[in-house]
């Protein structure tokens, strides 16, 4: 019976320290040559997917959308769009990542919807339909303005004038994202529902858009500005007004943490399946900490923290050392690129290629938590250069040129050097950027020591690690241009050292050395008594009692 029990609690906690590969699918291979990707192009990638080590993919909106935000805009949370093929297709995909044993994450987004969903066509006919309470509306100031002073991320104010109506409706994104009235029970218990049915046909988690937006204040008040002597915080871009503003009534609400007691209810009807929120916020690591805590909300979450501009050593303890104080019991789940920010390898390498990419992927997996690998991230891609007339972001047009929008990350993935990058036979709907032919998957398949390949021998090497899956960190040294930290489990001790530059560095070694570890592809060295790391170098070492 012990046995069982084990077995049955470890294989619950699959998601605790796993490596999830994310699926952007409009981008990823194009099985009905149409220019975009679908479903059977993912299903058949999948024995790729599953030889790089990964436990589970993530894949990004594919429901019934006009896709002017490119699919989190959902106009049917309960089918497939028919630019990614049908219920069937993603049925047979399921089925073959299991085979696989390949966990099937999928985003939902519950905060708001398109404006061509059904449940917004009727709440904006009038103000006594069924669902008139459906939607965030409300009334002009009396000089006709918008209600209050709260933005939109993507540019403006976060009110649009309803004429049928005669009044304003809330949302957060573009003026065809309304977002939907979380203080209508009805609204919820709908939302409680969409999960249900994806949760009914297998899959194993959801990944939620925006989870601390479901709620606003129901007073509606002002948002306070940003003082002039604190940092901008949330907007993608510093040229956002976004920025200007503490987001303390429109968003992350404490209602918020009920509803996601009621969503981890319905998950655990459907043992072995996990949720990762995404968080944006003002201070998103401690809202991370408040969702991810006591083991009755949301299994793991993310920020964007690690997706920001900056890669100082400094920065990243500094990041580390926050969550460790405030994350409490929770779990976090980290990230150096995904499908709305620049490439990490552009963003923080300078494209400086294979060694910034293996280092920088070996400094993710270090972390205590979850890991996310974006499409490409394996390739160390560089972040694509996107012809202004070829852009096709909504959020990247209204602050051209200072911020480019999120196109060229969205790029096709790479399979081969054959033009279109073998994604598919016809013009892709974004371009291939010519760089990223000679980094492909067949060109960097037989490299012994490609991108591909190193970071593949990383995953590998770190499933048989317990203190990297789930042990604890304790950083070493909180000065430097080099990381140091300590992962730490009943099964094992384990120093960590990074170097995330292109100089040696050396710094003294303060702890016992049982053995250095091999296997994982780094070349770092003990010399009397000193830590030496060469440009973009690691070292692992277990430690003595």
């Amino acid at each position: 019976m012990t046995v069982d029990i084990i077995t049955k609690d470890q294989n619950s906690l699959w998601w605790k320290g796993a490596t999830i590969y994310q699926i952007y699918p409009r981008s990823y291979c194009d099985a009905n040559q149409d220019g975009m990707g679908d479903l059977a192009g993912i299903t058949s990638k999948l024995g790729y997917i599953a030889s790089l080590g990964v436990d589970a993919i993530w894949i990004s909106p594919f429901f019934t959308s006009p896709m002017k935000d490119f699919g989190y805009d959902i106009s049917n949370y309960r089918d497939v769009d028919p630019t990614f093929g049908s219920l069937d297709d993603f049925r047979a995909l399921l089925n073959t990542a299991h085979a696989l044993n390949l966990k099937v994450i999928i985003d939902q987004v519950y905060s708001h919807t398109s404006d061509q969903h059904a449940w917004f066509t009727e709440s904006r006919q009038d103000r006594t339909n069924p669902k008139a309470d459906w939607y965030v509306w409300a009334d002009p100031k009396a000089d006709g303005t918008p209600p209050n002073n709260w933005l939109s991320l993507f540019g403006g104010k976060a009110w649009s004038w309803d004429s049928r109506r005669e009044q304003y409706y809330l949302h957060n994104f573009l003026d065809s994202q309304p977002d939907l009235n979380f203080h209508n029970p009805q609204v919820r218990e709908a939302q409680l529902e969409n999960a249900r049915f994806w949760l009914d046909m297998g899959v194993d988690g959801f990944r939620l858009d925006v989870v601390n937006f479901y709620y606003h204040s129901k007073g509606l008040e002002d948002n306070p500005a940003t003082p002039t002597d604190e940092p901008k915080t949330l907007a993608v871009s510093s040229d956002n007004p976004y920025c200007l503003q503490r987001h303390r009534y429109d968003i992350s609400q404490p209602e918020n943490l009920e509803f996601l007691r009621d969503l981890r209810n319905v998950l655990n009807d459907y043992p072995n399946t996990t949720t990762v929120g995404e968080i944006s916020a003002d201070d998103p690591l401690v809202i991370m900490s408040q969702y991810t805590s006591g083991n009755d909300k949301l299994h793991m979450a993310y920020t964007f923290d690690l997706l920001k501009e900056h890669c100082s050593a400094d920065y990243i303890r500094g990041v580390i050392s926050t969550i460790e104080e405030r994350i409490g019991d929770g779990w976090p789940c980290w990230a150096i690129s995904n499908h709305d920010v620049m490439r990490y390898t552009t963003r923080w390498g300078n494209n400086e290629g294979l060694h910034f990419s293996r280092v920088a992927v070996a400094m993710l997996m270090s972390l205590r938590g979850s890991v996310c690998l974006y499409q490409g991230d394996e390739l160390g891609l560089p972040e694509a250069d996107v012809p202004y007339d070829d852009i096709q972001d909504p959020y990247g047009l209204p602050f051209w040129p200072k911020y480019k929008g999120r196109d060229g990350c969205r790029t096709p993935m790479v399979w081969s050097d054959s033009e279109n990058g073998g994604f598919s036979e016809v013009k892709p709907w974004l371009p291939v950027d010519k760089r990223h032919l000679a980094l492909s998957v067949d060109q960097q398949e037989n490299q012994l020591e490609s991108t591909l390949n190193s970071i593949r021998q990383l995953i590998a090497w770190r499933k048989g690690q317990p203190a990297l899956i789930n042990g604890e960190i304790e950083i070493l040294s909180d000065e430097g241009e080099m990381l140091l930290w300590t992962r730490t489990c009943a099964e094992q001790k384990l120093l960590v050292a990074l170097n995330m530059t292109g100089d040696t560095l050396r710094s003294p070694l303060t702890v016992g050395i049982k053995s250095l570890l091999t296997g994982h592809g780094f070349h770092g060295s003990i010399e009397d008594e000193t830590i030496v790391l060469g440009p973009y170098e690691a070292l692992f070492a277990e430690i003595s009692d």
